[in-house]
């Protein structure tokens, strides 16, 4: 659940001009810069075929050579953000995600073609897992010469503690599908290791056994199909009992992958060298190209985006894992034609929607009309236009596996919205005139969103009352479940192309609470049952067409609110790199074959 906005689900990326968090998933590509008046990713993104689970052959490294990859010299990241972690355990927004790469390995991992095609395939482990007891049970089996960046091996009880740390209390920003999988819902997981690992007590062998040193059992209290994109995250992985500084671990992780941890300085820089011990015989993904990656932090969009333009002296070498391109620059990069062998465009896994709240819009014909009314191409426009994103058409984005493109509001024929077929539902429904309660942060481009949005709903037959809230509380304020907005914007992206991780935290009544996502607060018993039925089937991909049949259901049948635009990364680059492709599954730039020319 990586929230476009939020802090733990998984990521901060951004893309042009919109603030976009996650959880964790994308469209595929990779290469050169995409056509920014293109209506969406290019039809190999958006099959299922894009996706899918590898065989221990996909596992074995070494990863397929970069054409033209050589060794040596610095590359230089460009951040506007400071990282908020090192921490794996930690991690769980894009920036970072994209960092642990270079440093960390989980038991699986995304391997990804150069036509964007993702294979999740085993990384620490020999294969993807194994599955049994009707997919209760996972086996993973340890690779023969993994090692941490002292040379000490790699064990089964390295990963065992990785995974119990995450019971202790001060590990909370980081997602936490297998502790929870293992020991309950919400935070009682927690009970069965208050402590974790550092009072020398362990998970029994019922729940998580590692009966030899390169085996390691999971055992979930229900079937989990997903657990190979689950065991991809990044705190599912190794952790050196002895190097674990506990909360200090966030300044100084162990590596495990091609690089480790040189210098760094909280909030200004961070270092990463060759880790020597790290072979890549053990590694479908990633290479060491490059001696080291120089990362520094507090570069806006503009920064970056003039220093890539200029492409000048150190910069030439330069990249960022999740700075855009600045919307004010984007006409001057698409027309200097030397960036075309250096950008890419690529839809990412986050949506923006208009969130109703269900509590106080209780007709489902003044939401539809809701929904028929809202301008999403004009909403998008003051996000930064068609290289910010592509207008939505339904809830789920275009980079999920079982992904179909319906459109039933019509959003691609009316991008501008329906006003008469919104007057006419607020007709029958007796609710002309109706007053809504907008909400809003106080940012430059939600100020403008506003005014597309009011004037849109007013042609409707609305009557708005604009409610601006600071930007400071935004996220606290619309994530109350008794607060007294009508709508609000809100976005998402998953933890991995498969929307477990988009419906049931969005629509799932039972998830209704402060501060959680179901932001709609829609408890519809027909909806929870199928959630349920639906994370009991055994077949990842037959899953991914459910979800999209029950999303769309969602959206027509109750409407808790409308998706707006699939955000897309727009990024720049210094000439002097090579081997630069994007990241389907995390929005961003993928670092592990990024080399020097």
């Amino acid at each position: 659940m990586r929230r476009h906005d939020r802090r733990a689900p998984y990521a901060v990326a951004l893309a042009a001009g919109a603030l976009v968090v996650s959880a964790c998933s994308s469209g595929g590509g990779g290469g050169g810069g995409g056509d920014a008046k293109s209506e969406g990713p290019g039809e190999d993104k958006t099959v299922s075929a894009n996706y899918s689970i590898g065989t221990a052959a996909d596992a074995a490294g070494p990863a397929p050579e970069v054409a033209g990859a050589k060794k040596g010299g610095t590359v230089t990241v460009l951040q506007r953000d400071a990282f908020n972690h090192l921490d794996p355990g930690q991690i769980y927004f894009s920036d970072v995600l994209t960092d642990q790469m270079l440093y960390n390995r989980s038991l699986t991992s995304y391997k990804i073609d150069d036509k964007g095609r993702v294979k999740v395939v085993g990384d620490l482990a020999t294969d993807s897992g194994t599955s049994s007891d009707g997919g209760k049970t996972w086996k993973f089996t340890l690779k023969d010469g993994l090692k941490f960046e002292d040379g000490s091996p790699i064990t089964s009880k390295d990963v065992r503690w990785g995974i119990e740390r995450l019971y202790a209390p001060f590990e909370t920003d980081g997602p936490l599908y297998v502790p929870q999988w293992l020991s309950g819902d919400g935070n009682a997981f927690r009970k069965a290791l208050p402590d974790g690992p550092y009072q020398g007590k362990h998970l029994p062998s019922s729940v998580l056994d590692t009966p030899d040193d390169k085996t390691i059992v999971f055992h979930f209290q229900a079937p989990h199909a997903d657990t190979p994109y689950a065991t991809a995250m990044p705190n599912i992985g190794a952790v050196k009992a002895d190097k674990d500084g506990q909360r200090k671990y966030d300044n100084a992780p162990f590596s495990s992958g091609p690089y480790k941890v040189g210098s760094y300085k909280v909030g200004k820089s961070l270092t990463l060298v060759r880790n020597e011990h790290w072979d890549p015989k053990t590694d479908p993904i990633r290479h060491q190209y490059a001696d080291r990656f120089e990362i520094s932090f507090g570069h806006q969009f503009a920064d970056s985006t003039r220093r890539f333009l200029a492409d000048q002296g150190g910069d030439k070498n330069a990249l960022s894992f999740s700075n855009g391109v600045a919307p004010e620059m984007t006409e001057k990069v698409l027309g200097q034609q030397d960036t075309k062998a250096r950008r890419l465009l690529e839809i990412q896994p986050y949506v923006d929607y208009i969130s109703f709240n269900t509590t106080r819009l209780k007709d489902v014909k003044v939401r539809k009309a809701l929904a028929y009314a809202m301008p999403n191409g004009q909403i998008l426009q003051q996000n930064g236009g068609a290289t910010a994103g592509v207008v939505a058409t339904n809830y789920l984005s275009p980079a999920m596996d079982g992904y179909r493109p319906t459109d039933p509001y019509g959003k691609k024929d009316k991008p501008a919205g329906d006003p008469e077929k919104a007057r006419a539902l607020l007709k029958e429904a007796g609710k002309e005139g109706q007053e809504i309660v907008y909400a809003y942060a106080n940012t430059d481009v939600q100020q403008k969103i506003a005014v597309v949005v009011t004037q849109a709903l007013e042609r409707a037959g609305f009557k708005v009352q604009k409610k601006e809230i600071d930007s400071n509380t935004w996220r606290t304020a619309i994530s109350e479940v008794g607060n007294k907005f009508d709508i609000y914007r809100t976005s998402w992206g998953a933890d991995w192309p498969v929307s477990s991780t988009v419906v049931p935290p969005l629509y799932d009544g039972r998830q209704i609470a402060d501060g959680a996502q179901n932001y709609g607060h829609l408890d519809d018993p027909k909806v929870n049952a199928e959630v349920d039925r639906i994370t009991r089937i055994t077949d990842v991909k037959q899953a991914g067409a459910e979800w999209q049949k029950l999303a769309d259901r969602i959206l027509t049948d109750d409407a808790p609110g409308v998706p707006t635009f699939y955000n897309r990364l727009f990024s720049l680059w210094g000439s002097g790199l090579g081997g630069v492709k994007y990241h389907p599954v995390y929005g961003t730039v993928d670092p592990t074959g990024v080399f020097v020319k």
